[in-house]
């Protein structure tokens, strides 16, 4: 029996001063093999997100039934920073995507970084995502690690924009380093990035900004739309296999919006064992107390006409059917290689 009104009735409206949540869905279930140092990088990652993050950014951590002792530090974490306002403890690893999905579908920030438990974030790294937003309406997807090899992945819009809107040219790498980092930390037995990688990047402008054409997706801010868009079913795969092309690129594509990255490099991929290197990187790190001006409004969604989302798959259907039409427009805007 129901006695007396809930209060909240009277207050139904919800309103939250905050614009930007981080998702980190973490599995680390035991401190063996592939996973013996995971844990040191995981305390990298959040402590570094921890203290680059604004005063206008919630966190939140989806555990994915991992081993007791990360479950603990979690919570330890969970108690002393305000940042971390939500966590999730699951018994079953339900994988990266449908953490991802039950995290944003929960929330009503305009921007959600979705971000593997091994980045290392650095300084800056929200101030110039939120600001290539700003710079770009039409972005979806931006990430604070760039790429020279993705301009071709789910970027039919920036062709249209490219085009018509903006300018797209290639310029020098700002951070090859880094880059080359990047591609030391996937363990591949060949590297990914050839010399002429290292060089040069696509790079896509307007007259507020610049931008570098693409991005992967390990970590990523995505207006939420992206993953309403892409959510209407569980994810029935836990990593791989094309599940994110199916709930995140897809998705960003389809609703007309940028695939973008910082022409800087604000973020490191550590793989599963810290280096020396990483704990430089992080003893760097300088606390965050920013409170930024920026408010949810500004990062409404304008996405690409339907015309010109036509266009863009056009462009993308010949580079992806001729290297001979790729070899042209690369050197048509500025590369003059065949080894790109």
């Amino acid at each position: 029996m129901r006695i007396g009104s809930n209060p909240e009735k009277n207050n139904k409206e919800i309103f939250v001063d905050n614009y930007h949540r981080v998702i980190v869905p973490v599995y680390i279930p035991n401190f063996e093999g592939y996973f013996a140092n995971l844990f040191e990088v995981f305390k990298l990652c959040l402590e570094s997100l921890l203290l680059t993050s604004h005063t206008k950014t919630r966190i939140t951590i989806y555990n994915n039934n991992s081993h007791p002792d990360v479950k603990n530090y979690i919570d330890a974490k969970y108690r002393d920073f305000e940042l971390i306002d939500q966590v999730f403890h699951s018994k079953e690893n339900l994988g990266k995507i449908n953490a991802i999905l039950a995290a944003s579908k929960g929330n009503i920030e305009p921007l959600i970084t979705i971000t593997d438990a091994d980045v290392l974030f650095k300084n800056d790294w929200q101030k110039v995502i939120e600001s290539t937003f700003v710079n770009f309406p039409e972005a979806g997807m931006v990430s604070p690690v760039p790429s020279s090899k993705v301009f071709k992945m789910f970027t039919a819009n920036n062709w249209y924009y490219g085009f018509f809107k903006g300018k797209l040219t290639f310029e020098k790498v700002e951070d090859p380093d880094a880059m080359h980092k990047f591609d030391l930390s996937l363990g591949n037995k060949e590297l990914m990035y050839k010399p002429i990688h290292l060089e040069k990047y696509l790079v896509l402008k307007n007259n507020k900004g610049s931008a570098v054409m693409g991005c992967g997706h390990f970590v990523a801010t995505l207006k939420r739309e992206v993953l309403d868009k892409g959510s209407n079913v569980p994810a029935f795969t836990k990593i791989g296999g094309g599940v994110e092309r199916l709930f995140i690129d897809t998705p960003n594509e389809e609703l007309g919006f940028l695939r973008l990255a910082t022409k800087g490099n604000f973020a490191y991929h550590m793989g599963n064992s810290a280096e020396t290197w990483m704990n430089e990187e992080f003893n760097s790190l300088i606390k965050n107390n920013e409170n930024p001006n920026f408010t949810a409004h500004e990062f409404c969604a304008k996405p690409i006409s339907f015309l010109g989302r036509k266009f863009g798959y056009f462009v993308k259907f010949v580079l992806a059917r001729s290297k001979k039409s790729t070899i042209m427009l690369l050197n048509f805007y500025g590369l003059q290689s065949n080894q790109y």
